[in-house]
């Protein structure tokens, strides 16, 4: 019985689970499915490139382009490389990239390449011998660079506004204050297409800056001397211009070539020959751009009397306001004239240091040929003189916009002439040019310029980004109930999902 239970009939072979044209089949119809998986695909990334515009989760992460910007990049007819030549730790370092992102999808001309001199510095220094970087400008810089070799460096100091603030845990004691450097606005966007223009133009402005009189030295650094006015030269540079030193004391006349003119806070009085000079400039339709100081008050400079003559005065005294002063030296103004120039910027406030006052002169019976005087901003109503103080408070205009659209004769061999006078200097220093909301001052200084060369394209609708900054605060018990969620509870929901799998399949 065991015997006939042990004997087994012969297996036959087993048959194959698919027959050769089955498999032909299925082979057939993954590959089919594949393609067609992968033409849809081909046709959905072609219709969002030409027809879908991105959209974003929240406003934060959004970076909008001004309409000049745009503009601007859509018209570039050059290829562009952009070497950020930045440490990719930076805190500001994923806007940048973000920024230039938005350039590159504008125009495919743009190109983007990261050289991190900290972990490539084999790279770093053969970027820094092509570009010719100093000292001022061989950490954090973006460089935008045409197949000719000519190109344009933006150093990283000028992209972000700070404003200075009183830390939290300094104390109440003075002599232990701590103050903390509190980023406000971003301005990469100015600086950028500023730089785009600069390549494409063919034509570079020339600007003389007045030497001889007391006047802040344009090389001067933000460390050594926070009074200088390197960041003041390196702005002017953004804006394509050209900037040399002049002693006019030595020179016959101004310069043929000058088309801008600035004096920055003279501290002693200019010889009669030189102010004959500078008259003879302003009649023929020079541009000016010239900032008092507090150290001029009863020190005549010899052009408060040219300036009268185009229907502004400078008081001589400085000006205060108690209400909006954190220093008791310094003035917040947020009170603007009609004029085009501070238009864009009526939803910030400028920072002066010890103004003096710039007031347009009402004349009782106006020249016909007399220039267009507009006042640029004010104090508020409450500010009071530092010299006089008899005099009642009231509101005082701290700069002034002269215009000679037309003069005897017909237009000056210079072309019509414009002045910006304001009554500070060091609100445009180094260590306070990023001073103001959002970067203001630096901005109100953009705007004079472009406003003077007639060159509004450079700036215009072209704002800074403000920096939003976010924190997180939780209580001790809460960040002992974070730790406990991430070291225990986490791993262990793991741990517990993996030994159920296992168990339902033991089953």
């Amino acid at each position: 019985m065991s015997e006939n239970m042990s004997e087994q009939p012969p297996s036959r072979s087993a048959k194959p689970s698919f027959s050769p044209a089955s498999r032909w089949a299925i082979g057939f119809d993954v590959v089919l499915r594949t393609l067609l998986v992968l033409a849809v695909v081909a046709m959905v990334n072609f219709l969002a490139a030409r027809f879908f515009h991105r959209f974003f989760l929240s406003p934060q992460t959004r970076i909008t382009l001004a309409p000049r910007t745009v503009s601007v990049v859509h018209a570039l007819t050059n290829q562009v490389t952009v070497t950020l030549f930045y440490d990719r730790k930076d805190d500001f370092y994923p806007s940048l990239t973000a920024l230039l992102n938005e350039y590159q999808l504008l125009n495919p001309k743009i190109t983007v390449h990261t050289v991190d001199y900290v972990r490539n510095p084999g790279e770093a220094e053969l970027v820094k011998a092509k570009f010719n970087l100093t000292a001022a400008t061989d950490k954090n810089a973006v460089i935008f660079s045409l197949p000719d070799g000519t190109h344009k460096v933006v150093p990283g100091d000028l992209l972000t506004a700070y404003k200075t603030e009183l830390a939290k845990n300094s104390g109440t004691n003075l002599s232990n204050l701590e103050f903390v450097k509190k980023p406000v606005a971003f301005l990469g966007e100015n600086a950028f297409t500023a730089a785009l223009l600069a390549l494409e133009s063919s034509h570079q402005l020339k600007t003389y800056f007045l030497q001889g009189h007391g006047e802040a030295s344009l090389t001067n650094d933000s460390e050594t001397s926070p009074s200088g006015l390197l960041k003041f030269g390196q702005e002017l540079g953004q804006n394509n211009l050209r900037v040399a030193n002049l002693y006019l004391a030595s020179e016959p006349e101004v310069p043929a070539d000058c088309n801008l003119l600035i004096i920055a806070g003279p501290q002693a009085g200019l010889y009669p020959a030189e102010l004959e000079k500078i008259d003879r400039y302003l009649q023929e339709g020079g541009r000016l751009l010239l900032l008092f100081n507090a150290y001029s008050v009863n020190r005549p400079t010899g052009l408060e009397p040219i300036l009268q003559r185009w229907g502004v005065q400078v008081l001589d005294d400085v000006a205060k306001d108690a209400e909006h002063t954190v220093n008791q030296y310094d003035i917040f103004v947020n009170q603007y004239g009609r004029h085009p120039m501070v238009a864009p910027l009526t939803q910030f406030s400028l920072q002066l240091y010890s103004p003096r006052p710039v007031e347009k002169i009402n004349w009782a019976n106006p020249p016909a040929d007399a220039p267009s005087v507009d006042e640029l901003f004010f104090t508020s109503p409450t500010a009071t003189l530092t010299v006089d103080r008899t005099t009642p408070p009231r509101s005082y205009s701290l700069a002034c916009a002269i215009e000679q659209k037309t003069v005897v004769g017909g237009a000056g061999r210079r072309g019509s002439g414009r002045i910006v006078v304001v009554g500070d200097d060091i609100f445009l220093a180094n260590h306070y040019i990023e001073g103001g909301e959002g970067g203001a001052n630096r901005d109100f200084l953009d705007a004079a310029l472009n406003w003077l060369l007639e060159q509004p394209q450079l700036v215009d609708g072209i704002g800074p980004h403000p920096v939003t900054e976010f924190r997180l605060q939780i209580t001790t018990a809460q960040q002992r109930q974070l730790r406990w969620l991430l070291l225990g509870a986490l791993p262990g929901g793991a741990l517990l999902l993996g030994w159920l799998v296992w168990f339902a399949r033991r089953k």
